[in-house]
């Protein structure tokens, strides 16, 4: 934008010298398309004297001077309401908020005093008007930025935005009008939110509900976004929220069936007995629908989510991303048919990093959603604590001003001002594919919940809410006072909504739960597992070797004009040699393999994380950059039928994880994975691993299919660069909800990508990725064990194992460790030892495990191995069900012994003496070797 992004602030009303003009902004309006020339003295009086004779508006020659200054501290005047002209709207319904017109909106500020206010003022065109007295422009200003609705726009960066936005909200004639119709609908709607609380209040009284109480505004205004997004080319919505105002979004928005709901709260469920699951509360529940306005049809979904609040907002984005993705509604000039809607409490706004966070994935190649409409539920109180207590700024979307997105503040006492806010935004979103959000400053009528007493903490709040109307009673007074309706409306309306209520609360007496559609849409062809043994079935998964060989060449061939790194040469060199001798494929080789595969089979990939292009061991490659220019070769990309993407995400694991998590729900032909730069910082994402990755399935019947990569391996990098934390997720792993697996063949990692596309179930995977072994000389694979009629193998034996019958020992392990302990158990030469890896780790392999153990007569002793501390890794995980393997197969071999690092608070030593000489420790400690002697043999190797 050059000279357009200048901001030009009210605190300095004359520019000083060192200030260039060319640098000055260009805001709107003839007049001020062109501030150059309009503060240039000589033109200035020129452009007075011309429009002046033509207006018929008398200045003479010797007021010329003091007309040109006018004009420019007008101008400033009218800036200075366009910045700061919200600080003075009348936004709050309770009045607690002081309001006070700030000085410098006043004439007075701005030099203009006494008979200064009525004479001829030259303004150019801003606000359609060529000339106005100071006194007629401060009407029209207050009226415009003062009202119920107050805006901040003017840190955008982009003049046509700003230009947009002054259109709407500028002019003596923009008033909010709607129509008669209009009118009576916006009150019906209002009517219906008030009157189903207060319906549920009577029915089930001291339920829990989370109420919209004193936020009635919000319904039809969302209401609004159907209506005129529908015309503005949007099919689909998605809609994101915690509980405030959950139940009545769900009913009076997204249709759901009143009678169903009142069956909820009766202790009745659409989820758990009746169709399988655990179920959960009410409030955290979504629904799908289709609504029709004006004969424009809007498929809507709200989705599911826990009570940690904001966590939503990720995932609804990434299930808008595919959705988009899948309606080719991605690029230059597009994200218009897909919409995503989030519902905040204003607490949660200011005080949720997430939000943040997915405000970055705003204009974000791999993750822009065409911008997203923001509406923040102001309750003006988060739980029990004030607004002043729980943040510094003004309002709770200041957040918002990092991404430029106009914020439009609204009293919601007034349901015509928000639903012509929830107009503009769609307006706004539709044109410019950007953020967007709507503050609506309104209260909470009732304490956090319905049995809560707010007065404890906030005794004058909930007085004066106590005395406050409801939002109906003051709209219908107004509509009244203006002819729209009769003194009857309001009663009849309401008298025939509790009717409807009244049916609807008997219905739900008989009403019987229908199976809940996990499978329809995108998931028709998909099914659960109909039992825990088909959740562990393999199923085929190896290539035939004309694409084995075609895919080769695809990750080898450098393109004419591509000048790649002379490290990367050397890195395709060495692909080439695996391709031809057919042996020592690495790991990135395989991923690559199966990817491509995938994709050549018509699946879609998609992969990110921070640095996944390149892989953060400089492993993987995907992306080739030129050296000459930077401009990027995808090799998969190149691959017919499917579709490839990988990006090189923000830094963030909470909100990128939640995203692509949300791609995934929307699309199971997709191959969906997150990698972690270390998969110690998948912590960072904890929340959606806990409430979603693991628990969405039994709580909200939503099959999902993300692989989460997620590198683990101890090689004395220190305590945020070990662990991935492989216990937290087997603490989480129960009914087949997630696999977890940590793999230590690059084929074996070939085939468990794979399997995870081609079963007819989705489930999570959970993969401890290697960082040591993506270069070790034992972690290659040979080509044959990819093509044919290979499989995902949950169990493996080392390549040097003793014969069954002479062994009488077997350490099971998982992991890096697992070469540790061969190369140990080979130098010692142990005949009688065998190294069993877990490459599966749940569902747990206890049946192979069983009949592997069966065929070792004269078995002894079963040892458990692990890198990790013994409060950390599998240990506590495996140990019963190693045993329980032991004993179906026959073997009494007593307890499984524990061998690995002592119980630690810290996941891993920082000290490379110390972890050299723990891992010589644990491995001899497994084999029974000593400890000085494999710690010679490691120095010597």
């Amino acid at each position: 934008m050059g000279s357009e992004t200048f901001e030009f602030f009210p605190d300095d009303p004359q520019p000083g010298p060192s200030w260039q003009r060319s640098n000055w902004p260009r805001v709107g309006g003839e007049f001020e398309d062109d501030l150059t020339q309009a503060l240039d003295p000589t033109a200035l009086k020129a452009r007075i004297e011309k429009s002046a004779a033509k207006a018929g508006v008398a200045i003479g020659s010797e007021r010329i001077e003091e007309a040109a200054a006018d004009a420019i501290r007008a101008m400033m005047l009218i800036r200075t309401f366009r910045v700061r002209g919200h600080l003075a709207a009348d936004l709050d319904p309770l009045g607690l908020s002081s309001r006070e017109l700030p000085a410098d909106l006043t004439p007075e500020y701005h030099g203009f005093a006494g008979a200064a206010i009525d004479r001829p003022v030259y303004v150019g065109g801003s606000l359609g008007l060529e000339w106005t007295t100071v006194r007629e422009l401060v009407k029209i200003l207050k009226a415009n930025y003062c009202g119920k609705v107050g805006l901040e726009y003017m840190h955008i960066a982009d003049v046509d935005e700003r230009r947009f936005l002054q259109d709407r909200m500028e002019g003596a004639d923009k008033e909010i009008e709607f129509t008669v119709n209009g009118k009576k609908a916006i009150l019906s709607a209002v009517i219906r939110g008030e009157q189903y609380e207060k319906f549920l209040g009577r029915k089930y009284v001291g339920t829990k509900r989370f109420g919209l109480d004193g936020g009635e505004s919000m319904i039809p205004a969302l209401e609004g976004v159907i209506k005129y997004g529908g015309q503005l080319g949007v099919k689909e919505i998605v809609y994101g929220m915690a509980h405030r105002g959950r139940l009545n979004v769900l009913a009076n928005v997204m249709a759901k069936p009143y009678k169903v709901i009142f069956h909820e709260f009766s202790g009745g469920t659409a989820n758990p007995e009746d169709v399988g699951g655990s179920g959960d509360v009410k409030y955290h529940l979504g629904t799908s629908t289709d609504r029709d306005f004006d004969g424009i049809k809007v498929h809507m979904s709200l989705m599911p989510n826990p009570s940690h609040l904001e966590t939503v907002d990720p995932v609804v984005l990434g299930k808008v991303r595919a959705y988009q993705v899948r309606h080719d509604d991605i690029g230059e000039g597009k994200h218009k048919q897909v919409l995503p809607v989030l519902i905040h409490g204003d607490a949660a706004f200011a005080g949720q990093g997430i939000v943040w966070e997915c405000f970055g994935f705003s204009g974000i190649r791999g993750y822009d959603t065409g911008g997203c409409i923001h509406f923040i539920i102001n309750n003006q109180i988060g739980f029990t604590t004030s607004p002043q207590f729980s943040r510094g700024s003004p309002y709770p979307s200041d957040v918002a001003k990092g991404v430029q997105a106009p914020i439009i503040h609204v009293n919601g006492d007034d349901p015509a001002a928000v639903t012509f806010c929830c107009k503009l935004a769609i307006d706004y979103r539709q044109t410019f594919g950007r953020d967007i959000v709507i503050d609506m400053w309104c209260y909470r009528r009732f304490g956090h919940n319905e049995g809560d007493e707010p007065s404890f903490t906030q005794p004058l709040m909930y007085s004066r809410i106590r005395q406050h109307p409801p939002v109906s009673a003051i709209y219908a007074e107004r509509l009244q006072k203006e002819g729209v309706i009769d003194a009857s409306f309001a009663a009849e309306t309401e008298a025939a909504f509790i009717a409807h209520l009244e049916n609807e609360f008997e219905a739900a007496k008989s009403y019987k739960a229908n199976e809940a559609d996990w499978f329809g849409g995108q998931w028709s062809g998909f099914n659960k597992p109909v039992d825990p043994e088909t959740a562990r079935r393999n199923v085929a998964t190896g290539i035939e070797g004309k694409l084995f060989d075609s895919l080769g060449r695809t990750l080898t061939a450098v393109p004419e004009g591509l000048t790649i790194h002379k490290t990367l040469n050397r890195v395709l060199d060495a692909k080439r040699e695996m391709f031809k001798t057919g042996t020592g494929f690495d790991w990135a080789t395989a991923e690559a393999l199966a990817f491509g595969s995938l994709v050549s089979e018509g699946y879609a990939v998609r992969l990110s994380g921070q640095d996944s292009g390149r892989g953060t061991f400089s492993q993987r490659h995907a992306v080739w950059v030129d050296q000459t220019d930077e401009h990027k070769y995808i090799p998969l990309s190149t691959v017919p039928h499917g579709r490839f993407e990988v990006h090189d995400s923000p830094l963030s694991e909470y909100g990128v994880l939640g995203f692509e998590y949300g791609f995934a729900s929307a699309d199971p032909k997709t191959l969906v994975l997150w990698e972690a730069q270390f998969g110690d910082f998948a912590n960072g994402a904890q929340i959606i691993i806990d409430q979603y990755v693991a628990a969405s399935e039994a709580k909200w019947l939503r099959a999902n299919g993300l692989v989460m990569l997620l590198p683990h391996g101890y090689e004395g990098q220190g305590p945020e660069h070990s662990s991935a934390r492989l216990e937290r997720f087997l603490q989480l792993c129960a009914q087949d909800n997630i696999q977890v697996c940590n793999i230590t063949s690059p084929a074996n990692y070939f085939h468990v990508l794979r399997r995870q596309m081609h079963r007819p179930f989705r489930k999570p995977l959970i993969i401890m990725t290697p960082k040591s072994l993506l270069r070790h000389p034992m972690a290659k694979s040979d080509a044959a064990e990819f093509i044919g009629e290979g499989h995902f193998f949950r169990i493996l034996s080392d390549p040097t194992p003793a014969e069954d019958k002479d062994t009488r020992k077997v350490v099971l392990c998982s992991g890096k460790v697992a070469y540790d302990l061969i190369e140990a158990r080979d130098a010692a030469q142990l005949g009688d030892v065998q190294i069993i890896r877990l490459e599966q780790l749940f569902p747990f392999p206890g049946e192979p495990l069983a009949d592997r153990l069966a065929r070792m007569p004269r078995l002894e002793e079963i040892v458990w191995c692990q890198e990790e501390p013994r409060n950390n890794g599998a240990w506590f995980f495996v140990a019963s069900q190693i045993e329980d393997a032991a004993e179906r197969a026959g073997r009494t071999v007593g307890r499984v012994r524990y061998s690995g690092r002592a119980p630690s608070a810290s996941p891993a030593t920082g000290l490379a003496k110390r972890h050299a000489a723990e891992q010589a420790a644990l491995v001899a400690d497994a084999l029974g070797l000593s400890v000085r002697s494999e710690i010679r043999r490691r120095q010597k190797a």
